[in-house]
């Protein structure tokens, strides 16, 4: 093993309560489906394991390296909107937290890998077309730039998984700078312990949010910049997400990263004709996680972040403890109340970089509004929509739009604001931000099919190689620019369990 890999299990440590020692369940026949070379290389994973068999026994959960500790983590959540004190990973098992380095610290954790103290009924496996699906949009938001958990490995294991229908079982290798949760948070509270609480806190802060310590001796202001770092954080990764026309689909608070990654890719998708209303998740039937919910929705989850750290955000030994437990909910309040301009903020220098401008341009916000306004009424896709502003010829644009009055009007007037800007530097400018490919869900669901159906892995490998360049057109993969037929559409999808 190489000497600088080096492993911890720093979150283990922490309390007995926060994790439960387990082993992944071995499978029958594990075989590769897609190794990621390039993110093994960054974790300093040592070459014994990439692509080898030592690697395909690992990534399967058949065995263990001496550097493994395996753990199930717990956590609880609200589930759209309801309570669950009892979560925690029902089908994912911690394997170790990989130091590389440079200092940085990422958790290696198996999905899909076997039945785990907290998997009540489930089996703890997963089919193979959730492991496609999230490696596979996983990657493609990282090469977006957007925070995201990574998919390292991809293995088949030879065993079948029953849900609706048997269906070929696989297991998902992610990487992740931590899998700590709004969830997670919410379980700590819950063992009404102000002590672990508080050890809780301070590790999140140490490892996730270093900043607050040199700018905050400790007390009751470490918790509130802690609240605020991480409201920042998700005021930033949910505009990312709405500039990008994505949904996550189950924005439960024990799917919401504390540290501002996107996590856990069940019911998500990419909107393809522009409807701020688009609901993907089967399972939401009154549209709580729709798009335009998002924003809210992560404000919603904040706030049930805010409650867990009350208790130590509070003077427990305050000569007047209900005035002191009152002055902090009004200062946690106005914190998760600042959310919306913390947003706001993000979201305008997003959209504005999508039309070329900047946030502070005075036609900005009003040609973003203007133009989402004409895609929702004419139900034109989001992402070409913004790709071709970056044309030098208008030809792609106005076909796209029909040559409506509203979009001819509309882009006249986005041309005088960017006059001042040389055609070419524009068009770079707009290409930077404008992906010209995004992970469609109808070729998503092709490439499992042919997976599923076949074992090729042809479609699977081209769709990785076209992902990891988003923002470059290119002949070859000018067949998966266009949206789904009306014959390919999917317009539903369901969680991985």
């Amino acid at each position: 093993m190489s000497a600088s890999f080096t492993t911890e299990l720093s979150y283990c440590q922490l309390a007995n309560e926060f994790s439960t020692s387990c082993s992944p369940s071995p499978v029958s026949a594990p075989q590769w489906l897609a190794f990621n070379q390039p993110l093994a290389a960054e974790l300093g994973l040592p070459e014994a394991f990439w692509g080898t068999e030592a690697g395909l026994q690992l990534f399967a959960g058949n065995q263990m390296p001496d550097w493994a500790q395996p753990h199930a983590l717990a956590y609880s959540g609200h589930q759209f909107g309801h309570f669950n004190p009892h979560l925690g990973d029902g089908r994912a098992i911690l394997l170790t937290e990989i130091v590389t380095p440079e200092g940085q610290r990422f958790d290696l954790q198996l999905k899909g890998s076997g039945r785990t103290p907290y998997s009540r009924r489930g089996d703890g496996r997963s089919a193979i077309g959730p492991v496609i699906r999230e490696y596979l949009v996983s990657e493609a938001m990282h090469h977006l730039g957007v925070p995201t958990t990574r998919a390292l490995a991809a293995v088949a294991t030879g065993d079948w998984v029953q849900r609706e229908q048997a269906q070929p079982g696989a297991i998902l290798a992610r990487v992740a700078r931590s899998h700590l949760r709004v969830g997670t948070a919410q379980y700590v509270l819950n063992l009404n312990s102000a002590a672990k609480l508080k050890s809780f806190a301070d590790y999140l802060i140490e490892r996730h949010y270093p900043e607050i310590i040199l700018h905050h001796a400790p007390g009751f202001a470490r918790y509130d910049a802690l609240l605020s770092a991480v409201i920042d954080k998700q005021a930033q990764l949910i505009a990312r997400w709405m500039s990008l026309g994505f949904i996550h689909g189950v924005m439960n608070t024990d799917n919401m990263s504390l540290v501002g990654d996107t996590i856990d890719y069940g019911p998500c998708a990419f909107m393809e004709a522009y409807n701020e209303h688009q609901v993907f998740s089967f399972i939401d039937k009154q549209g709580r996680y729709a798009y335009a919910n998002q924003p809210a929705m992560a404000q919603w989850n904040l706030a049930r972040f805010a409650e867990t750290l009350l208790p130590i955000m509070t003077a427990n030994d305050a000569t007047e403890p209900e005035a002191a437990i009152a002055a902090t909910i009004e200062r946690a309040t106005e914190l998760v109340m600042g959310f919306s301009d913390k947003y706001q903020q993000y979201y305008q220098a997003y959209f504005s970089a999508k039309i070329g401008l900047s946030p502070d341009h005075p036609d900005a916000s009003n040609l973003v509004q203007q133009l989402l306004a004409i895609m929702q009424q004419q139900h034109i896709d989001f992402t070409l929509a913004f790709r071709y502003l970056g044309d030098t010829e208008p030809n792609r644009r106005n076909q796209l739009f029909s040559d409506s009055a509203s979009w001819l009007t509309w882009q006249q007037q986005w041309q005088h604001a960017t006059a001042s800007i040389p055609a070419h530097q524009l068009q770079r400018q707009l290409n930077e931000v404008n992906p010209a490919l995004i992970p469609r869900n109808h070729l998503i669901e092709a490439c499992i099919s042919e997976v599923v159906k076949t074992g090729s892995l042809a479609q699977f490998v081209r769709l990785q190689q076209a992902f990891a360049q988003p923002y470059q057109e290119r002949a070859e993969y000018a067949d998966l620019m266009p949206p789904a037929t009306a014959s390919q559409q999917v317009t539903t999808t369901f969680c991985g369990t």
